[in-house]
């Protein structure tokens, strides 16, 4: 008798019984749903799941792109493992994320929404959107970030004028030790700021601190073990308390915008735009003055668009900049290299875009601390727009893939010593600055970050001028060798906790 006939006689008063026929429901349905897809082509292989738990027992939640790594040792660059019932198809090394991003940009283009980001925007915005609301989106996202100037002039002096501040700010510490996480943050959203609303924070604007904390906060805990562990489990977990303060943290945010929003709307002037979302309310208007139906100038974008910026272009530079700054001070010999090329080259002058094709060592410096920080190590989530047959695998539409740019970042066919911080990976035997084709930070093909240019232009002023003015030394009585670089738990990495002196050199 086949298994299912079994299950009609067992008693159905019996709890285990119902358990048992529970389990072995699932365990039918997954046994089923891989033969189907064994018809249609080989799935990539990966480790054996258990039900309902799939390979949540094998996987680090808070740090999976470790496990994941790991894995891809034993199956390969293209393989499947299960967060929970999810199935995930993770992509690993250089060549095969290239691949997969670039060649194959349109299959592996749209974006997965992880329940959690899915309660938080509604598929409204820019990074965690599909279709044509997206597309619209980030059309009229990065067309407006080159009309004020992203990698551009303008923007450039908008840097400049926020760096200022940045180096009062340090200087008031009088090289005593502090966390520069504030200060950084601070900086980084005071840009976009200044690029999406038209104008700057002081840094002691409470809306502003608040808006960052809270920012920085849904970023650190949305990566941590608990939402992982809801993003499974969503019907199952609701109720951690980590998910109830990301929500009570959005919900403020929002509050806080849309009186932003308010405000900008209650001043616009039609003829001139101030920032991102003059533009946005200006073809807004024009599109309600000639009565186009469904558009998607509509104010949730406007919300989500605005917030999704703001996130993205405060967290990831900031974490970076923190990063280099902490290289610095834990590299001394490499720090004074910095310096030496700064004064030969720039002098006491204010450092320009421009500076940077003669200072090789420096931008070298800069993009090595990109890559072995590996901000986002496992890129945002993909997924399939349509069934793929990929390096002889088939993966079904609908599929979520993780690029994981770890493994690009940090892939030992393409890196001379992957796990070490060694500036030369960007030079030549002349010490001239090469570009490596697996420098993927910023992820590739159609989900690649948008304020890139933005913010290779940002590191490059900020470390910069920095290092132009500052010493960046360990607290006194902790040596180079104590400075922690084991990554704090988030959905990006930022530094572990800790403090600096930033001893001035003029």
């Amino acid at each position: 008798m086949s298994l299912l006939g079994d299950l009609v006689f067992l008693p159905v008063s019996s709890p285990t019984a119902l358990l048992a026929a529970a389990v072995l429901l699932l365990v039918l349905y997954l046994v089923s749903g891989n033969f189907a897809s064994q018809e249609l082509g080989k799935e990539p292989p990966g480790p054996r799941p258990l039900p309902l738990l799939g390979n949540l027992l094998q996987l680090d939640l808070k740090r999976p792109y470790r496990t994941l790594c790991e894995l891809s040792k034993r199956y390969g660059s293209v393989f499947t493992v299960y967060f929970g019932t999810k199935k995930v198809v993770v992509l690993a090394g250089y060549q095969t994320v290239k691949e997969a991003l670039i060649n194959y940009a349109e299959e592996f283009g749209d974006r997965d929404i992880p329940p959690i980001f899915y309660e938080l925007t509604h598929g409204h915005g820019i990074l965690f959107a599909n279709g044509e609301s997206w597309k619209v989106m980030r059309r009229f996202a990065l067309t407006t970030l080159r009309d004020f100037g992203m990698g551009k002039r303008v923007a450039e002096d908008k840097i400049l004028e926020e760096c200022g501040h940045l180096i009062k700010m340090f200087g008031e510490h009088e090289g005593k030790p502090f966390d520069t996480s504030c200060l950084l943050n601070y900086t980084t959203s005071n840009i976009i700021s200044s690029i999406v609303y038209g104008s700057r924070f002081e840094y002691n604007d409470p809306r502003f601190k608040n808006l960052v904390r809270r920012t920085n906060e849904n970023i650190r805990i949305t990566g941590s073990a608990p939402i992982q562990l809801y993003n499974m489990f969503p019907r199952l977990v609701g109720w951690i308390k980590n998910r109830q303060l990301i929500l009570k943290n959005a919900e403020m945010t929002i509050r806080d915008v849309k009186d932003l929003i308010k405000h900008l709307r209650g001043t616009l002037n039609p003829h001139i735009c101030r920032g991102l979302v003059d533009c946005f309310l200006i073809l807004k208007q024009k599109e309600d003055d000639s009565c186009v139906m469904n558009t998607n100038f509509n104010e949730k974008n406007l919300i989500y668009t605005v917030t999704n910026l703001f996130a993205a272009g405060t967290d990831t530079t900031a974490a970076t900049l923190r990063w280099g700054l902490l290289l610095m001070a834990k590299y001394p010999h490499i720090q004074d290299q910095v310096q030496e090329e700064l004064s030969r080259v720039v002098g006491s002058r204010q450092v320009r875009v421009d500076d940077r094709k003669n200072l090789p060592y420096t931008d070298a410096v800069i993009h090595e601390t990109q890559r072995l920080a590996n901000i986002v190590p496992m890129a945002l989530p993909h997924k399939t727009s349509c069934d793929v047959t990929f390096q002889g695998y088939f993966i079904k539409k609908g599929t979520t893939v993780f690029p994981l740019l770890t493994s690009v970042l940090y892939d030992e066919s393409e890196w001379e010593s992957p796990h070490t911080f060694n500036p030369s990976h960007f030079l030549d035997k002349e010490g001239k600055f090469v570009r490596r084709n697996a420098f993927m930070p910023f992820s590739a093909g159609r989900r690649v970050c948008l304020g890139e240019s933005l913010a290779k232009m940002e590191l490059f002023l900020l470390f910069t001028s920095l290092l132009q003015r500052f010493r960046f030394t360990p607290p006194p009585g902790v040596t180079e060798d104590k400075l922690d670089l084991t990554p704090a738990v988030g959905f990006t990495l930022n530094p572990s906790a800790h403090e600096l002196c930033a001893v001035s050199r003029q």
